[in-house]
């Protein structure tokens, strides 16, 4: 089966509102691909119907070229995490792995090869509801690569993660896709989808606004700016702007654009103007997805009258 998730101009309504507005994007083999947006963009929803959980009212979502839906032993082709609570709380996490395995007739060798490989091996046989967050994360997790599947979906699987968890998890998902599957996440955290993510999906109000490699999206966030870090910094920017450079102060550090950073080297030089750093700006994926997704947002902080909008 190829490792791939299509979907083609999703819609979906839920009564007067417009959930899914033409979702199309694709999930590559061979790296994670984030899946971004605000709330409300149409995230969870995509991911409901690509599992057949939720019905489209037009469009498609296919798994290997196939409807979730349709296929046999479903685990054994695309795993998913979406909510890490969705467990009998009295079952020990072992058993409630045989219980989905035993469904999907896997072994229970099988259920603790993924019980090594997601670190659960001292909680496995405590009961589940007793997890913290971080825990049900890593249990999920493990519920999804039971069937050893070529394709991968998981919700905001950095929540409740400490920051050794969130270490481990960044590095899970990148040898995931080294292994040829394809990993679809989707996170609030953009620093660790940066650290993370290959692709990088964008959607808002419910239809993509961004479908492009982390690279190519981060270099053009970061245009041509400089960064220039200095102690006179009223000088600095009289010297840049006369030579044509648009300069913004922000205390003792300058972004310019308009300008080489080797050509401000060289008038600062000229004019005698002391500085202790110059370097190319580079944008933050935050910055980035911040940037899209300005006019995608459903609510945003009011001003001095206060409330959403």
């Amino acid at each position: 089966m190829e490792a791939t998730i299509e979907v083609s101009g999703l819609h979906k309504r839920f009564g007067p509102t417009v959930a899914l507005d033409g979702m199309s994007f694709s999930v590559a083999p061979g790296q994670v691909t984030g899946f971004i947006g605000p709330n409300g963009a149409g995230k969870s929803t995509t991911m409901r119907v690509i599992l057949g959980l939720d019905a489209p009212d037009g469009g498609s979502a296919l798994v290997g070229g196939r409807p979730y839906v349709t296929l046999r032993r479903p685990l054994t082709h695309l795993g998913s995490l979406l909510d890490a609570a969705a467990l009998q709380p009295s079952r020990t996490g072992r058993n409630h792995l045989l219980w989905l395995a035993h469904s999907q007739s896997l072994t229970a060798h099988r259920v603790d090869q993924v019980i090594g490989q997601t670190g659960l091996d001292k909680a496995a046989r405590r009961r589940a509801g007793g997890y913290s967050l971080g825990m049900r994360q890593r249990l999920g997790i493990a519920a999804a690569l039971l069937g050893d599947p070529p394709v991968l979906m998981m919700d905001e699987p950095f929540n409740g993660m400490d920051p050794e968890g969130i270490v481990w998890m960044r590095g899970f998902l990148r040898s995931l896709a080294a292994e040829g599957r394809a990993v679809l996440v989707s996170s609030h955290l953009m620093s660790e989808l940066e650290g993370t993510a290959d692709h990088l999906v964008i959607v808002g109000r419910g239809r993509v606004i961004a479908d492009t490699s982390t690279r190519d999206l981060l270099a053009a966030a970061s245009g041509d700016q400089v960064t220039l870090r200095t102690s006179a910094p009223a000088q600095a920017a009289a010297v840049l702007e006369s030579a044509g450079a648009t300069v913004a102060a922000d205390g003792g550090t300058l972004t310019m654009s308009g300008l080489p950073a080797e050509k401000a080297v060289v008038l600062l030089g000229e004019n005698a103007v002391p500085f202790s750093e110059v370097s190319a700006h580079r944008a933050t994926l935050e910055e980035a997805y911040l940037d899209l997704t300005r006019d995608a947002v459903e609510y945003r902080a009011g001003t001095a009258a206060g409330g959403p909008r």
